[in-house]
């Protein structure tokens, strides 16, 4: 059965929340290459998404959350969400980016909001469901950080706007785009070492 499959393998408690060194590296080596995408995309695309017209620009906010879909589903650890997250957070700031420090902020709610889908079905169900899930929890988690911070003074069908559209990308983006890219790392073999190559 494919480790992507509808229930995903059945794994024991301690085989499932135990860190090892390789989920470590692996799981911060995604988040470094998407804390490199992060501020391509924080430079170069999100300032030109302005033709999409507020707030269509959140249609390709799915892309901040990938690391909190992709990094559970391969190392398949509590945690792995908030830790990608996290670390592509920094990497993001330490690159430069328009927002600062914020972007810690912004980086642990939405792996939170990730975070709690994965630990709702105990991490042992990586569906494409699942992952879509967790993603629209992640952009849960980026439209309650940043409706306060920055659209407090905004009407509320630009906030529903904002929700939904962060909603939307998110499952779309980073949870079904999320799946399909580490099932197409899978085929080449690089997870072998993870429950995500069974």
């Amino acid at each position: 059965m494919s480790a992507l499959s509808a229930t995903g393998p059945s794994v024991g408690p301690s085989e499932s929340t135990r860190w090892r060194t390789v989920d470590i590296v692996v799981v911060a080596a995604i988040a470094v290459a998407f804390g490199v995408v992060f501020w391509f995309w924080d430079v170069y695309v999100w300032p030109w998404a302005s033709f999409l017209s507020s707030p269509g620009e959140y249609a390709i906010s799915g892309v901040w959350l990938l690391p909190a879909v992709v990094a559970p589903l391969v190392v398949r650890k509590p945690g792995a969400a908030i830790f990608a997250e996290m670390v592509a957070a920094i990497v993001s700031v330490l690159l430069g980016n328009q927002w600062g420090l914020d972007v810690l902020l912004s980086g642990f709610v939405q792996g939170a909001g990730a975070e709690l889908l994965f630990a709702f079905v105990l991490y042992r169900n990586f569906s494409p469901l699942v992952a879509a899930l967790a993603g629209a929890g992640a952009g849960v988690g980026e439209a309650l950080h940043d409706l306060p911070v920055y659209y407090s003074s905004f009407d509320v069908p630009y906030q529903v706007g904002i929700v939904v559209l962060d909603v939307v990308s998110a499952a779309v983006i980073a949870g079904v785009g999320g799946w399909l890219l580490v099932r197409a790392i899978r085929r080449t073999g690089a997870l072998q070492a993870f429950p995500a190559s069974e």
